[in-house]
């Protein structure tokens, strides 16, 4: 039997729309949003590159050869005057903008007249500022057609008159593009420029001095230090596919394994950093060290002779040897109490105290979070051990740990950390930051078995450095008083014009605690301080938490605009593993806006990639806002089953933090389904964490559970103590829920009065929200009452004077943003561009849009809106 023939059908052509939507974004980004370039690089890319595995092309002849070569064929047809003026007007631009242009034309005394064959044929034009090209290839080209020589004497006149206050990097710059080949003082030179670059927030020039610094260096060790010094710079700049080259380049195992939480596969980035901290590395004086690399690379501060990172920037930071203490008192004291209050039990998993010990230390990591994600800043901890004899009745008593006061997130009075084990080897900086960092990637995936891993090293190496992680693992291990203390130290670290990396710490802390507010402060000034800096990769990160932030906060439509910026940053910047987190976030956002299609969308994006990186922190947070969409829409078997599901997903599926973090909606599932046994199991557990914490948004959901759980008549007293624990608290939208099932209840003990004005308040937070499915119950729960079910928003045209309701206010963000573009007249796959989402999605926006506006037609649209603004105007 003849088997068949073989399909010799060539595949289709690789297109921009083809590709994964981040990989899609960084190409645009790569070839500075041209279309021409971007059709030019795409048909070049291998495999790994268009899956997003390899980081893309950063030099120019290989992103747009074609497109080049049109260029150069233009440049070299015009006069040798003409071209000469061209390539100094380039190199003053090009890849280095030094504004000495003009100066440089003065100082020889150069006739600018040639220019006008440029300007006829429109290649650049002449301005009282410099030259202005067509575009950034039109620049490349001039540059590159230049003869070696020339591009070096125009360097070298550049560089001489670069006098000014400020300009020395840029000088150095010159000096170094002019030289004949490798010097070791213009290889000094350039490193030193490099780091003033870097501390006047000028990254990218940073990144090209020491870059160039590389290529001049005789040295092979000291040229691996300076490509992973430029690498760094580039990552904070946002170049993450430059930033992974050159980590490449210079064969740093440690970098390229700290680049990977945020760009990789994280069980990857684990073994990597694991094997680099067992591995004796240099001091860190030897011309910087590899731990001070790694450490700026995650956005750290270099670590200091005691191991531990600080701050430079630290406000009110003492000087002198002593300085390192006082900044890092609060933290010590934590961990003091910590390592006083440890059980001596065994950790679940473990045989026996010393076996629980190494991963009880490794609880203690430092708070340095380079891989953190939007679902950690809502994290709250797993399944633990009982109770310690002699803890707190009010682990066991909600009632009494409900009406307690809320305690401040600062440290409290802690005895001296001299008190901790001091017995165990000094550890040096280098392995310090990359246990944290391994220990960091484990909690990434959701795999306690690294973390524990990750610990027995750790005591090997006598590391203990508490903080942010310090307090996830405490949480992991069940000892939330610990993860308490460890928490409150680093949310207190919150104050103006600190280091961004810190006040980001400071900010998931306090989203942990359930100090909502604080958290918001803490993360608008991490993004603020990081932006001045120039670090790019650090404001994304803090631009995620900022859109948890908003959301508890009440501002579900400036949190949902946020998620989708920092999504787009994210992409552009190669920052994946955090993009896969904002999509997973954005999935929760449309669950709770009842967008079904969106929601699924968003969520199978995050757990498909989420899946084939090892990511279990995205892919329970997609599969809770999946469950959550049930729970919203009535489904309640599927809900609860999506809920039970978390549980049993193991390493790189799922994450016991997330699985914790939805007790409450499991509670409501259950019992709506009948099933309560679990249910009260999970919802002991969940208590004992917000007794401790004593959040009162945690112990208001905790009260709500109990509710749930109570019969009859014995939940109405939970309800009241839930919803004055609320009113304390700032998470809104929950507050609302409660109201709804407080008022179901209500009307089935035929408590009508007070039900309907339960209902009616929790109807108009809905419509607050945007969230329609969950008005649609509220609004049944009120026919089955018997009173009227018109909306809050339904009375607003007559209280405004007749006017239409602003089409704002009927919009969530996402739709309001997109329905502006399509009003200003941009087609869906324009506005698919520039939101980095699929014009599939952008047309089921839209048709959400006219719906809920009640309308057919773009003209219609813009009718629409241009009546709103002009409404705003009006008295």
């Amino acid at each position: 039997m003849n088997p068949p023939p073989l399909d010799r059908t060539p595949p289709p052509p690789r297109t921009l729309s083809s590709l994964p939507e981040g990989v899609r974004v960084r190409v645009l980004r790569a070839v500075h949003g041209d279309p021409r370039a971007a059709a030019d690089l795409v048909p070049l890319l291998t495999e790994r590159q268009a899956a997003g595995h390899d980081p893309l092309p950063t030099e120019p002849a290989e992103l747009a050869p074609a497109l080049l070569r049109t260029r150069r064929a233009e440049i070299q047809a015009l006069p040798d005057d003409t071209r000469l003026l061209l390539l100094l007007a380039a190199a003053d631009q090009y890849p280095v903008p030094t504004h000495a242009f003009l100066r440089a034309v003065t100082a020889v005394r150069l006739d600018t007249r040639p220019l006008e064959a440029a300007e006829a044929t429109g290649i650049a034009q002449a301005t009282t500022g410099g030259v202005v090209f067509r575009d950034v290839w039109t620049t490349v080209a001039a540059y590159e057609t230049g003869s070696p020589a020339d591009r070096r004497e125009v360097h070298r006149l550049l560089a001489r008159v670069l006098r000014g206050d400020g300009e020395a990097p840029g000088r150095s710059w010159h000096r170094g593009a002019g030289a004949l080949g490798p010097s070791a003082r213009l290889t000094a030179e350039l490193r030193a420029a490099a780091e003033q670059a870097r501390d006047a927030g000028r990254l990218p020039l940073a990144r090209a001095l020491a870059e160039h610094a590389a290529a001049l260096c005789l040295d092979p060790r000291e040229r691996s230090r300076l490509l992973a010094r430029a690498a760094v710079h580039a990552w904070q700049s946002g170049d993450g596919d430059r930033a992974r080259r050159l980590a490449a380049a210079g064969h740093d195992e440690a970098l390229t394994g700290v680049l990977a939480l945020r760009a990789g596969n994280a069980s990857e980035a684990f073994d990597a950093l694991l094997a680099a901290a067992r591995t004796p590395g240099e001091p860190a004086g030897a011309g910087g060290g590899q731990s001070a690399v790694a450490a700026q690379a995650s956005g750290d501060p270099e670590p200091n002779s005691d191991g531990l990172h600080v701050s430079p920037a630290s406000a009110g930071a003492p000087d002198g040897p002593h300085a390192t203490r006082g900044a890092t008192s609060a933290q010590e004291h934590a961990f003091a109490r910590a390592a006083v209050r440890r059980p001596s039990v065994p950790a679940p998993g473990t045989d026996s105290p010393e076996s629980a010990r190494p991963a009880a230390r490794a609880a203690s990591g430092r708070a340095a979070d380079l891989s953190s994600s939007p679902a950690v800043a809502a994290h709250v901890p797993a399944a633990s051990p009982a109770p310690r004899p002699g803890a707190s009745p009010r682990a066991a008593d909600p009632s009494a740990s409900a009406r307690t006061p809320r305690r401040s997130a600062s440290p409290r009075s802690a005895p001296s950390p001299a008190s901790a084990d001091t017995s165990r080897p000094s550890a040096s900086p280098r392995a310090a930051h990359l246990l944290t960092r391994a220990t960091e990637a484990a909690i990434y995936t959701g795999d306690l078995r690294r973390c524990r891993e990750a610990g027995q090293v750790a005591e090997v190496l006598g590391v203990v450095s508490p903080g942010t992680l310090g307090g996830l693992v405490a949480a992991f291990e069940g000892r939330y008083e610990d993860a308490r203390d460890l928490l409150m130290a680093a949310a207190g670290r919150c104050g103006p014009g600190g280091d961004p990396t810190l006040l980001l710490h400071a900010g998931i802390a306090a989203l942990l605690l359930g100090d909502h507010t604080l958290a918001a402060t803490a993360t608008l000034r991490a993004a603020t301080s990081a932006r001045a800096r120039g670090a790019t990769a650090t404001a994304v990160q803090a631009m995620e938490f900022r859109a948890y932030a908003d959301f508890w906060t009440g501002r579900p439509r400036a949190g949902e605009a946020a998620a989708t910026e920092a999504l787009a940053q994210a992409y552009a910047t190669g920052q994946d593993n955090g993009a896969c987190h904002l999509q997973a976030a954005l999935a929760m956002f449309a669950a709770i806006t009842g967008d079904a299609e969106l929601c699924r969308e968003r969520a199978a994006a995050a757990r498909s990639y989420a899946l084939g990186r090892g990511l279990g922190l995205p892919a329970a947070l997609a599969q809770w806002a999946l469950a959550f969409l049930d729970l919203g829409n009535g489904r309640f078997p599927a809900a609860a089953a999506r809920l039970r599901a978390l549980a049993g997903f193991g390493p790189g599926h799922g994450h016991r933090a997330i699985r914790h973090l939805a007790t409450p909606h499991y509670v409501e599932a259950a019992v709506r389904t009948g099933d309560t046994r679990v249910a009260r199991a999970a919802h002991t557990d969940y208590h004992r964490w917000a007794s401790a914490v004593d959040s009162p948004d945690d112990l208001a959901l905790s009260a709500r559970c109990r509710a749930l759980l109570a019969p009859g008549a014995e939940a109405v007293e939970h309800y009241r103590t839930a919803l004055d624990l609320h009113a304390r608290g700032t998470r809104d939208f929950e507050r609302a829920r409660t109201e709804l099932l407080f008022g179901a209840a209500l009307r089935r003990l035929r408590h009508r009065t007070e039900a309907r004005d339960r209902l009616h308040s929790a109807l108009a937070a809905f419509e607050q929200f945007g969230a329609p499915h969950c008005a649609e119950q509220a609004r049944a729960e009120l026919r089955a009452v018997g009173a009227p079910d018109a909306s809050a928003r339904g009375g607003s045209d007559a209280s405004s004077g007749g006017r239409a309701a602003d089409p704002a206010d009927r919009l969530t963000a996402q739709q309001l943003l997109i329905a502006r573009m399509a009003a200003e007249g941009a087609t869906n796959r324009e506005i698919a561009v520039r939101l980095a989402l699929s014009p599939r999605t952008i047309d089921h926006h839209l048709r959400g849009v006219f719906t809920r506006l009640g309308i057919r037609s773009r003209i219609e649209l813009v009718r629409l809106l241009g009546e709103a603004e002009r409404d705003r105007g009006r008295p």
